[in-house]
């Protein structure tokens, strides 16, 4: 297992196909207002991939740009709303079709309210994660050694928890009712970024 760290693109060629993990670590909550200043990527192989975006960045990456892209790879996230809503505004790319973790626990874990990612890595997974970076500054000259690792962790699990909750949607029978969730994801996080952020536009009133 090797984290690997990039600046400002991804290299060519150092995933291997199918799936692969996404997640964002930006200066803030507000998409438009805080930049993006990493993206982390794993294949599910055992290494995970850094790519991180100075001040001034032009967000041009055109080898991360294509990966993510790309229509013929399903990309895994942990509330992928907020990571779709990022690339899309700042990279300009769809990161599309979606699989969320954090929708899947919503789906069949309802026997509890704490769907966040180490809570997930821990029951599922009996492994435990470090949170203490989340809130640390991203947009810093360097990152340091638990930076690294922590924004790793985010991806480093999902290929794993994606096959456990499978199961358990496949169990449920909600599985369809997960997969029409996912394809809605991206058409949420254009709502977000459009103005609508926490206006439920299908509610009566």
């Amino acid at each position: 297992m090797t984290v690997h760290f990039h600046e400002e693109d991804l290299p060519a060629g150092v995933l291997a196909p199918g799936p692969i993990a996404v997640d964002t670590e930006t200066m803030g909550l507000i998409t438009p207002r805080d930049r993006l200043c990493v993206v982390q990527i794993s294949d599910g192989k055992g290494d995970e991939h850094l790519v991180r975006f100075n001040p001034g960045s032009d967000y041009a990456a055109p080898n991360l740009k294509t990966v993510l892209a790309d229509p013929a790879r399903l990309k895994l996230y942990h509330f992928g709303r907020f990571d779709i809503a990022a690339l899309r505004h700042y990279l300009g790319v769809v990161a599309a079709p979606v699989y969320c973790t954090k929708i899947a626990s919503r789906l069949v874990r309802t026997y509890t309210d704490r769907h966040g990612l180490k809570e997930l890595v821990r029951e599922l997974l009996g492994q435990d994660i470090s949170k203490q970076q989340q809130s640390s500054d991203w947009g810093g000259p360097v990152l340091s050694d638990a930076q690294k690792d922590y924004a790793a962790s985010d991806v480093r699990f999902l290929h794993q928890l994606k096959a456990e909750l499978d199961k358990r949607l496949e169990r449920e029978g909600r599985m369809a009712l997960a997969q029409a969730c996912f394809d809605f994801l991206p058409h949420r996080a254009e709502l977000d970024l459009a103005g609508w952020p926490e206006i439920d536009i299908f509610a009566h009133m």
